[in-house]
């Protein structure tokens, strides 16, 4: 869920940028309209298509194509629900077993105690060598009975403690094999295993950054390819790791790879597709996100041992790796490099697989700095994270819109990492985390353009405090009903998680818009990277982690209230015109805008090197 932006990594002052004044009259899935003359530097090439009702089949193939990789993605970001799942355990004794005692019950093989080991790793085992020797056997700690005195549980004399060098017996009846089992991350070395995701997480917080970069340098299209290629690579590999510091990192390059993508991607697709569809296409991108955590359940069940369980789910990556080649550059990006006859060519073949007439770039492109828009690359102005903070009223904006990014990626991945903890199937429980978000997504787009993307946000956050607070009271053994309320919880948390990308570029004006995204994304990893150990919070108290989330979804909700709607509104390109159209909505309740606004409303960047965004 949310792993993307809607906007463009184009900077004002790049050549294209200010060469790009006239609207491409091509090829855009979504618009009905022909030559509308506004400036569209979205290129998207985005264009109009010059027939009414054409079918539109290249982008629409882009984007299906495109958006099933995110299944993948969506895959190996909880991959790690099932493959760091830890079963019941015990120490394994120092030899042959002739006899076992579990409570009043005597068997004769050890693997057989796991059908009555129902109260936990408390439990103690008594067991009986063939040597005579009697071991008292716990998850992490075994004790040799100093008098070798007849089998019994009642044993008051000397014995004597050592730890558990000859490993540990796993409960095999839920997981064949685990990575927690294959190199025995429990009792002292149980923190390894609690650090898989928060590593997995750095990577993306690191991909993004990385190949949001190289995607302005080298081309949307070749870091497709690289971090396509690298997550199906790098996803075999980690199934076949010697020991668990190279599972770590292969895992963390597969991170890196699949944030990469999720990053470049979104970029990709939307400057492909025009200006009516956009921000549909940009959310519903998610759901595909969502139906691979779906996938990872589905996997998980059918298959119990980890690295077979790995291989499966990198395969899904296959189709896209054999066709990612025929992915054309964008001439969005191509234009901005000065390759105008690849451009062209790829603008011929949008126009050929749409069965419409193509266009000359030569004869749209114009190079008059003095147009409408009216940037000049010697006016363009760096900012920095202190432009965020510029005055007091700005500073309070930014605190809550960061609140609110990490509120919502902390939420997001809680609910689902613990979903395995809320009883019943944790196969069914996850499937469900997943499939909730999708109705989710539906709704964001269509209560952002109906009742405001304000109201959406504070609705959303308000009512997952709400079922934080509900998950609370009700009784353990009723977990059919704490399924039910934690996907109400996490239907409310991903919807805001999958609002703030767009609300969050709304907010702010051109001049620190990339700036702003950019800086949500990089907090929300931080409540990605928190997020395992936000689980792990249930050991101090059952429901702490909740309760947590609940204030901190209550809080941010609370605060959202301050921010001001910007459904219907022209983007602004400074402070000062956005204070403006603040006062003249409040003074008539009807938004007009400026003159400079109207030219970039429809135009408005975000680097994707300076956002990092990522699932």
């Amino acid at each position: 869920g949310a792993g993307g932006v809607c906007f463009f990594p184009l900077r004002w002052g790049s050549r294209a940028a200010l060469e790009i004044r006239k609207p491409l009259p091509l090829l855009s899935w979504g618009s009905r309209k022909t030559r509308v003359q506004t400036p569209d530097s979205d290129l998207a090439l985005s264009s109009r298509a010059l027939a009414p009702g054409s079918p539109l089949q290249f982008q629409k193939f882009l984007y299906f194509i495109c958006a099933f990789q995110n299944i993948s993605c969506g895959i190996h970001y909880l991959a790690s629900v099932f493959l760091t799942a830890s079963p019941y355990h015990t120490c394994r004794p120092p030899g042959n077993v002739s006899q076992v005692l579990f409570g009043n019950i005597s068997i004769w093989r050890l693997e057989d105690i796991w059908i009555l080991f129902f109260t936990g790793h408390k439990d103690q085992i008594i067991v009986q060598l063939q040597n005579g020797e009697v071991w008292e056997l716990t998850s992490c700690h075994r004790f040799r009975r100093d008098d070798k005195s007849a089998l019994n549980s009642d044993y008051n004399g000397q014995k004597s403690s050592f730890p558990c060098l000859d490993g540990y017996i796993y409960d095999k009846s839920k997981w064949d094999s685990t990575v927690v089992t294959q190199w025995d991350l429990v009792c002292n070395r149980e923190w390894y295993a609690r650090m898989v995701q928060p590593v997995f997480m750095v990577g993306v917080l690191l991909g993004a950054l990385i190949f949001g970069h190289f995607s302005d340098r080298i081309g949307r299209r070749f870091v497709l390819w690289i971090t396509s290629t690298g997550i199906f690579f790098f996803g075999i590999a980690v199934a076949f790791s010697s020991d668990f510091y190279s599972f770590m990192i292969t895992r963390f390059l597969l991170a890196m790879s699949g944030s990469g993508y999720l990053v470049v991607v979104f970029v990709y697709v939307m400057e492909f597709i025009g200006m009516k569809s956009r921000t549909w296409a940009c959310i519903q991108m998610h759901s595909f996100f969502a139906i691979g955590t779906m996938v990872v359940a589905l996997t998980a069940y059918f298959v119990r041992t980890w690295w077979i369980y790995q291989i499966i789910l990198s395969t899904v990556t296959v189709p896209f790796v054999l066709c990612c080649w025929i992915l054309p550059e964008t001439p969005f990006w191509l234009l901005s490099q000065g390759r105008h006859e690849e451009a062209q060519r790829v603008v011929d073949t949008m126009a050929k697989w749409n069965r419409v007439s193509s266009c000359k770039l030569s004869e749209l492109l114009s190079l008059d700095l003095n147009g409408p828009v009216g940037y000049k690359p010697s006016e363009v102005k760096k900012h920095n994270l202190l432009d965020l903070f510029s005055d007091w009223n700005v500073g309070t904006r930014t605190l809550i819109v960061w609140l609110i990014w990490f509120t919502g990626c902390l939420g997001f991945y809680f609910f689902s990492l613990n979903s395995v903890n809320l009883g019943g199937n944790e196969y069914l429980n996850l499937f469900l985390m997943g499939a909730v978000e999708i109705p989710a997504y539906i709704f964001i787009s269509w209560g952002m353009d109906r009742i405001g993307r304000r109201n959406v946000l504070v609705f959303s956050l308000i009512s997952g405090a709400l079922f934080c607070g509900v998950i609370m009271v009700i009784p353990k053994d009723y977990f059919v009903y704490t399924v039910v309320v934690t996907m109400a919880g996490k239907f409310a948390i991903g919807a805001s998680f999958g609002l703030i990308y767009l609300y969050t570029a709304e907010l702010y004006p051109t001049m620190v818009r990339s700036l702003a995204v950019g800086s949500g994304s990089m907090v929300s990893r931080l409540g990605s990277i928190v997020a395992p150990f936000w689980v792990y919070l249930s050991n101090a108290w059952t429901f702490l982690p909740q309760l947590v989330v609940g204030i901190l979804a209550f809080v941010s909700g609370t605060l959202s209230l301050m921010l001001p709607e910007t459904m219907g509104r022209p983007l602004a390109t400074t402070w000062e015109e956005a204070a403006k159209q603040e006062r003249e909505k409040e003074s008539s309740g009807k938004l007009f805008p400026t003159a400079s606004n109207t030219a970039l409303e429809k135009v408005e960047v975000i680097d994707s090197g300076a956002s990092g965004l990522g699932e």
